[in-house]
């Protein structure tokens, strides 16, 4: 099964829980990302891979139209019923592959894509998607959890989520992200890391994993050398995994 095959079935059978998920639902990164677009109730905007519907949620108030674009028919299902119930009517739902969109180029006014790029196999793509479907001069808001410089604590952050999650891709570094961008054609004009705490039942219970699973990837942590505990913040009770860290960003590019 490829990733994306993974991402269908993977999320498929979580959507629900990705909406009332804390992670997803709640943060600072919403607000901040709601802050960044700067909308003015004039523009279009795209929320790739909008999952539970959160930012597409978000940003529907102060746009024009919102469409939520995911690649999981379950997922947009569950952010539709979310969304609605909110109240707000300016949101189309398109079904479709963040690395091959289904727009045409200088679509959109605003371009979001929130915890997401890390199950994305093509980061590239992805990113050459974003400026096509852009309008000269138009915001590329990117929010995801991010790995660290150091190539040994990249590997651990990176094992610990695809153990946890097989539709993880990889979550790049943040000069990855810098770089890629710029070489992209766009222009980083801010951004924000910030920490975040995984809760390990509740973070790791959401993706239905079994057991043994949960048992393998519990060791896997706490047999970790002291540096790694330090830098991810590992809590632990026991022989039992409380909590650890990770990092996020959020930045805005533009498109010249």
């Amino acid at each position: 099964m490829d990733i994306k095959s993974k991402v269908q079935d993977q999320f498929g059978k979580t959507a629900s829980d990705y909406v009332t998920s804390d992670i997803h639902r709640k943060g600072a990164d919403l607000h901040l990302i709601v802050k960044m677009a700067k909308l003015t109730d004039k523009e279009s905007v795209l929320d790739v891979a909008t999952g539970g519907g959160h930012t597409a949620n978000a940003l529907a108030p102060f746009a024009n139209e919102v469409t939520a674009f995911d690649l999981t028919k379950e997922m947009l299902a569950a952010a539709e019923n979310f969304i609605t119930s909110n109240g707000h009517q300016n949101v189309a739902y398109v079904q479709g592959d963040a690395e091959k969109m289904p727009f045409a180029n200088e679509s959109f006014d605003v371009v979001a894509c929130r915890i997401a790029p890390h199950h994305f196999p093509n980061i590239d793509s992805f990113i050459a998607e974003v400026y096509r479907v852009l309008k000269p001069g138009g915001r590329f808001l990117l929010d995801d959890n991010v790995a660290p410089e150091n190539d040994e604590w990249d590997q651990f952050y990176n094992t610990v989520e695809k153990t946890r999650d097989p539709s993880h891709s990889r979550a790049l570094k943040k000069s990855e992200w810098l770089r890629k961008i710029e070489l992209s054609g766009f222009e980083i004009s801010e951004w924000v890391a910030f920490r975040k705490t995984f809760v390990f039942e509740s973070w790791f219970n959401r993706m239905k994993q079994s057991e043994e699973v949960k048992k393998s990837l519990n060791s896997y942590i706490l047999k970790a050398g002291p540096d790694i505990h330090k830098k991810f913040r590992v809590k632990m009770n026991d022989e039992t995994v409380e909590s650890f860290e990770g990092e996020s960003i959020v930045l805005k590019a533009i498109k010249y």
